[in-house]
């Protein structure tokens, strides 16, 4: 398996220096997603980067559930999640955890800090300590709970897990600087009192801590090393810190403490990364669920036939940075289309069927040609395709009257049909509108191709086929880009107020229709994937695909469409 690491790794020159300075003995790192939503693109490249880095220096990578806010959370995200990153090819083996097994401890350390004068219990109202928190420009002032006693804090704060106060009476604060340029180090938030069920620990807490809080604790806990974050939480380091060193002199715990580093978030074009509104689109229907091939899910991109090794391709090729910026779309469809390439066996199918009667070729009988499985991978043998009178065209291969540099079917003109015979063409039948409905030719009984002399004939067209009494029915998903603009949001509208991501939907972004495949494709089990000949990228539906009814989503096609039009 190939994994993120690349020799001018920040990353890894950092925990290279760590352990050159023998600050710690094993590499010990996290995954750490809250089970409020299905994983994104953007988890991909943490999932690669956490277990990558913990694989490359013979460490663990913890896979880890932060799931301290009950409102949001589900057993059923756990198990979407849990999935995903297994398909990733990625295992924790006996390193699962869940915040809410930790919340005693961290009940515990919050009790350590107001012993210390570190924390105290804030009775004001949420909108006031909003107000009074200050702005980038301004310092905050403090509260008037500021300077409770030790003791008081206390009281009240076990009165709050009692339950005795209902939701929004108090919090917990920790009591550091209100006048920190640093927001985050103004006296955040540590406890909320939340009389809200856990999907976990049911009703045996009406008192959550906040992320903030939780993480650092969760991470000293485990003996996480590096706690690898995205950039957003850069100004939240120094509470990190002073948490965990604030901790250790109480005696909670003991060094070296783990280390926070960030890197920058995956930014792609063309789609929305945001948990908020992926959850908009999936409530309000903007795609079928978590999993539709459009949507930014790894549960998505796998039912559009995403490969696991396409993922860890594309996170190896953007490598990591310390600066945002945007990744193209096409980057991360080149790596699938790369991968592909070697791993997807060939098929033929007809997506815009015309027919195609060879005149002169027997009725009933049967030629049985020859085609590669992969044409890099001989190995993978041959497979049989049956050739008979009445065959399925593509409609695009024949023009009446061709325009220049056309080389497929028009009348008198000679084409090889693929792994089958070279034909004339002799004319066509038209319905009551001038619409083609059925092309006409003879065959050349000696041009068969894999026989002797069958490389006499020369033609410069070369059109794939199916056999109209062979050829099984099935149904085609074209899945196209979800927005179309690459910066969904962004923009302006013509008034010049912000307009709503959803105004850049792409009404074209689903396209079913009727088509045929060889018969053998039709029987695969769902999630194989094949390249469709001329077309591109197809996998058999993880959910839908039946053997009587096939179903075939496209991937990605062979070239990189999009990049053409935007060029």
């Amino acid at each position: 398996m190939s994994d993120l690491a690349p020799p001018a790794h920040f990353i890894k020159n950092a925990i290279d220096e760590d352990l050159a300075a023998g600050r710690y003995r094993q590499v010990v790192t996290r995954f750490p997603p809250e089970p409020n939503g299905y994983l994104h693109f953007g988890h991909a490249k943490s999932i690669v980067l956490n277990f990558g880095l913990a694989r490359l220096y013979g460490g663990r990578c913890h896979m880890r559930f932060d799931d301290t806010n009950p409102t949001t959370e589900s057993m059923d995200y756990v198990e979407a999640i849990l999935e995903a990153v297994r398909w990733l090819g990625y295992d924790w083996g006996e390193h699962l955890y869940f915040a809410s097994d930790y919340f005693e401890t961290m009940y515990r350390c919050a009790e350590a800090l107001i012993e210390r004068g570190l924390a105290y219990v804030d009775s004001l109202p949420p909108e006031e300590i909003r107000a009074l928190r200050g702005t980038l420009t301004e310092p905050g002032r403090d509260s008037p709970y500021r300077n409770r006693s030790i003791e008081e804090n206390l009281a009240l704060f076990r009165r709050m897990r009692a339950g005795e106060f209902p939701d929004g009476a108090h919090v917990l604060r920790a009591k550091i600087d209100m006048a920190s340029p640093n927001l985050n180090l103004r006296d955040p938030i540590l406890y909320r009192i939340r009389h809200v069920s856990h999907y976990r620990t049911g009703n045996a807490w009406c008192l959550y801590p906040t992320y903030t809080y939780a993480h650092p604790i969760e991470d000293a806990i485990e003996g996480i090393t590096h706690s690898l974050c995205t950039l957003e939480f850069e100004d939240q380091r120094p509470f990190y810190e002073w948490l965990l060193e604030a901790l250790a002199e109480a005696g909670v715990f003991s060094r070296p403490l783990p280390r926070q580093i960030e890197f920058a978030r995956l930014n792609l074009e063309y789609v929305v990364l945001s948990k908020r509104k992926l959850i908009q689109l999936v409530e309000e229907r903007h795609v079928a669920g978590w999993d539709d091939p459009r949507l930014p899910t790894l549960a998505g991109g796998r039912r559009r036939g995403y490969t696991p090794e396409g993922f860890r391709l594309f996170c190896e090729r953007i490598g990591v940075s310390k600066a945002d910026g945007w990744i193209g779309y096409e980057v991360l469809e080149q790596a699938m289309r790369d991968h592909l390439n070697e791993a997807a066996e060939r098929r033929i199918a007809v997506l815009d069927p015309l027919e195609l009667v060879i005149d002169d070729f027997p009725e009933g009988h049967v030629e049985w040609c020859e085609a590669p499985n992969h044409p890099l991978d001989p190995e993978r043998g041959k497979r049989r395709i049956p050739f008979t009178r009445r065959l399925w065209i593509e409609r695009g291969d024949f023009m009446e009257t061709p325009v220049k540099g056309f080389h497929r079917l028009t009348p008198g003109a000679t084409v090889r049909l693929r792994y089958g015979y070279v034909i004339e063409c002799t004319g066509c039948d038209k319905d009551e509108s001038g619409r083609v409905v059925r092309v006409h030719a003879r065959h050349f009984p000696d041009s068969k191709s894999g026989t002797p002399g069958a490389d006499r004939y020369k033609t410069k067209g070369n059109c794939h086929w199916l056999s109209c009494d062979h050829a099984i029915e099935a149904e085609i998903r074209h899945y196209d880009r979800l927005f179309r603009h690459p910066r969904p949001g962004t923009e302006p509208g013509p008034d010049g107020a912000p307009r709503s991501f959803l105004e850049d939907l792409n009404p074209e972004s689903l396209r079913c229709y009727r088509a045929f495949v060889e018969p053998d494709a039709a029987q695969v089990p769902p999630e194989t994937r094949f390249q469709f000949e001329r077309h591109g990228y197809f996998v058999a539906d993880r959910y839908d695909h039946r053997p009587e009814t096939p179903v075939f989503n496209l991937t990605v096609g062979l070239k990189d469409t999009w990049g053409k039009i935007q060029r």
